[in-house]
C-alpha cells in the first residue's frame, strides 16, 4: 500500500495539472496561439536548460559507469529500432507511425524520472547517468523517425530527410543542452550563485508549462478516435520494455539506485516532451498528447507493479 500511495501522490499531481490545462483552454482562457507558443518556448528553452541543469550537478567522473551507461543505450536503441520495425510492418495509418513510435519507447526520464528516484532514494547520482545513456538518444531517434515519418510535401527524396534529420540534430536544443551539461560537469565548471539561481528559475518552468500547454491542446473526441494505437503504446512503454530488460539488468547485477533508474528508463510515462516535438516537427499530435494522458494515469499502478516485484526479489 506504501508503494501504491508513493506512486498515486508522483503520477496524480501531474495528470492533474494537465486537466487545469484543459479546463483553462476549454473555457477560453488558453488559447491555440498560446499552446503553440508554449511548445516552442518548452522545446527551445525551458526543458532544454532543465537536461542541462540536471547534468551538469553532478560529479561525472566520480559516478561513471560505462556497462551501466552502455546497458542503458543498448537498451534504447533497441526499443527504438524494434517498435519502428513492428510499427511499420502492422500499422494501417501509415500517419501515426511517427508520433506512436515516438511515444512509445520514450520516457518521462528528465521531467518525472528524476523527482521519482529522488523520492525514494533523495538526492540522485544514477538518475543523471541513465540520462547521460538515455535521453541524447531518445532525442536523436525521436528526430530521425518524426522527420522521416512526418508530413513533407510529395516527391520529397529519402536522401532530402537524411539530409533534413541531420540538420535537426545538429540543432536540436535538448541534445546541445546534454552536451554542454556533460562539458560544465566533466570539467567542474562553477558558476555565479545569481547564474544557478536564474538556471533553476527558468528549469522550474518545464514541467508545469509543458503539462497546461498539453493540457489546453488536448482534443478528447479526436483522441478517442485513435484508442486503440493508444493502448498498445501504452502497453508498450509501461509493460513491454520492463519485461524484456529488467531480467536482463538483474543478470548483468545492477541493484538499488541502479535498478530504480533502470525502470524509470523503461517504464516511466512517455513524456510531455514527446507532444512538443511532435507538434513542431508536424507529425500526429492528438495521438501523441492521448498516449502522454493514458501512460501518465497508469503508471501509477504499473510502476507500483514494478517496484514491488523488485523490492519483493531483494533488487532495490
Amino acid at each position: 500500500m506504501e508503494n501504491f500511495i508513493f506512486s498515486i501522490n508522483t503520477t496524480i499531481p501531474i495528470f492533474l495539472v494537465m486537466v487545469i490545462g484543459y479546463f483553462l483552454g476549454r473555457i477560453g482562457i488558453l488559447n491555440d496561439n498560446f499552446v503553440s507558443v508554449a511548445n516552442k518556448f518548452n522545446f527551445k528553452v525551458t526543458l532544454p536548460v532543465l537536461l542541462f541543469k540536471d547534468i551538469s550537478s553532478v560529479d561525472i567522473r566520480a559516478i561513471f559507469d560505462l556497462k551501466y551507461v552502455l546497458f542503458c543505450a543498448i537498451a534504447t536503441s533497441v526499443c527504438f529500432w524494434g517498435v519502428w520495425g513492428l510499427a511499420k510492418i502492422f500499422a494501417k495509418d501509415k500517419s501515426i507511425v511517427g508520433a506512436f513510435v515516438q511515444a512509445s519507447f520514450r520516457s518521462s526520464a528528465a521531467v518525472m524520472g528524476l523527482a521519482f528516484i529522488q523520492n525514494v532514494y533523495g538526492e540522485s547520482a544514477m538518475g543523471p547517468l541513465m540520462i547521460i545513456g538515455a535521453v541524447p538518444l531518445y532525442n536523436i531517434y525521436s528526430v530521425i523517425v518524426l522527420t522521416f515519418e512526418g508530413e513533407h510535401p510529395e516527391g520529397v527524396q529519402d536522401t532530402s530527410k537524411i539530409r533534413e534529420a541531420g540538420i535537426n540534430i545538429l540543432k536540436n536544443p535538448i541534445i546541445i543542452a546534454i552536451i554542454l551539461g556533460l562539458i560544465v560537469a566533466f570539467f567542474r565548471i562553477d558558476f555565479p550563485v545569481i547564474v544557478n539561481s536564474t538556471v533553476k528559475s527558468v528549469a522550474a518552468m518545464a514541467t508545469p508549462l509543458a503539462l497546461i500547454g498539453m493540457g489546453a491542446g488536448f482534443e478528447g473526441r479526436k483522441a478517442l478516435a485513435k484508442i486503440r494505437p493508444t493502448l498498445i503504446a501504452a502497453f508498450i512503454k509501461l509493460v513491454a520494455q520492463a519485461v524484456i530488460f529488467i531480467p536482463i539488468a538483474a543478470a548483468l547485477g545492477f541493484t538499488g539506485e541502479k535498478m530504480i533508474a533502470i525502470v524509470v528508463m523503461l517504464a516511466a510515462p512517455a513524456t510531455p516532451s514527446c507532444y512538443i516535438m511532435a507538434k513542431n516537427m508536424h507529425n500526429d499530435g492528438t495521438l501523441t498528447a492521448s498516449i502522454v494522458v493514458t501512460t501518465t494515469l497508469l503508471a501509477a499502478f504499473t510502476l507500483t507493479g514494478w517496484i514491488f516485484i523488485l523490492r519483493t526479489l531483494g533488487f532495490i
